[in-house]
């Protein structure tokens, strides 16, 4: 069985979204009070009294522009929650942000949708997505797939071809 990795945030990433976000905006930190937000630079929920800032992040545009690749229309900037400073990254491991509907959306070598699949997890039971993703990649056209939420259509983390 293949095992795929899901991908947070990038550092070099981290740090121009600290100070100016895929919008332009500047970074507008604040202390989460709950906890709960799904973190994209260490793929955790954060816990009540952390640091954190709701960021404008455009995962194709940065992926396309790595590879010489135009996303075109697919080109979309979302919210997405960091740390308002340094973190150690994820720890590894299991999959983040299981226990929930999410959406597996594939994309091309020149950065087009190519579909996608609903993954129906309640119990947080990874084999959902590990299926989902031998799926995605069995196709020989797909190049990276991102994991998102369905209520919200967020972009939670990327996968790329083992």
């Amino acid at each position: 069985m293949t095992t795929h990795t899901a991908r947070p945030l990038p550092s070099a990433t981290l740090r121009e979204l600290r100070v100016r976000d895929d919008a332009g905006r500047p970074m507008a930190p604040f202390t989460d009070e709950e906890g709960g937000s799904p973190l994209r630079c260490c793929l955790r929920h954060s816990v009540p009294g952390e640091r954190i800032a709701l960021v404008s992040y455009a995962p194709l545009r940065r992926w396309a522009a790595g590879t010489g690749t135009d996303p075109g229309a697919y080109d979309e900037v979302g919210p997405v929650f960091v740390h308002a400073g340094e973190c150690p990254g994820p720890e590894g491991g299991s999959l983040p942000f299981t226990g929930a509907r999410r959406a597996v959306r594939r994309y091309s070598a020149d950065g087009r949708i190519l579909g996608g699949r609903l993954v129906e997890d309640p119990a947080g039971a990874e084999p959902a997505f590990a299926d989902a993703f031998a799926e995605a990649f069995a196709d020989p056209e797909v190049a990276l797939v991102h994991v998102r939420a369905v209520e919200y259509g967020c972009f939670l983390y990327e996968v790329r071809r083992p």
